[in-house]
């Protein structure tokens, strides 16, 4: 197909007159919230940014992000500290176990979001970490605490606390209209995983 329209005289980069890192909420009960911000971590590599994803739920089922972010060329560091979605899915892990991990999830954020390495730092699913409290509000403000000025600080997962929210300078709700598993139709990788 021929372009019809006629291409740009030339690409700008916005480039703000104040740069500042901003704390970003992704909730709600529709699928897409990791999603989105691993859409941000790759948007993040297009600016030369460094990004470090924290997992606080995943890890005993394979995801797909495990392995596209190694295409990324070292620019995004992975951790999957989780052993799956707490009392779901036949999850057959207890809650000690799932508290632990999330413990050792919060004092790794903490260290990579101190170290000053990384320009984003994405924390999956920590909101359904505090909803489930395998970590502790207190926790998860001292992380926002900690965030240094430049950093973007992403958290998602549903339900976050309204005072995570209040404190964030973007919040994104992702309501789900219509999911193919109420069709009884399974997960799909490279969509739903």
């Amino acid at each position: 197909m021929k372009n019809q329209g006629s291409p740009p005289l030339r690409i700008h980069k916005l480039e703000p007159k104040v740069k500042q890192g901003l704390t970003v909420v992704i909730t709600g009960h529709g699928k897409g919230k990791t999603t989105s911000a691993l859409g941000m971590a790759l948007r993040a590599c297009g600016h030369g940014m460094k990004v470090c994803i924290i997992q606080f739920m995943k890890g005993d089922l394979y995801a797909g992000e495990w392995d596209g972010v190694k295409l990324l060329g070292g620019q995004v560091e992975l951790h999957t500290t989780g052993k799956g979605f707490c009392g779901i899915l036949g999850n057959p892990y207890p809650r000690s176990e799932h508290r632990a991990n999330a413990q050792d999830a919060v004092r790794l954020a903490l260290e990579k979001i101190d170290g000053g390495a990384f320009d984003m730092v994405i924390l999956d699913e920590i909101n359904n970490a505090l909803q489930l409290q395998l970590v502790d509000l207190e926790q998860v403000l001292e992380i926002l605490s900690h965030k240094p000025p430049l950093m973007h600080l992403v958290l998602t997962g549903r339900d976050a606390h309204p005072m995570v929210v209040e404190l964030a300078d973007t919040v994104s709700e992702v309501v789900e209209v219509k999911h193919a598993y109420r069709k009884e139709i399974e997960p799909q990788p490279g969509v739903d995983y």
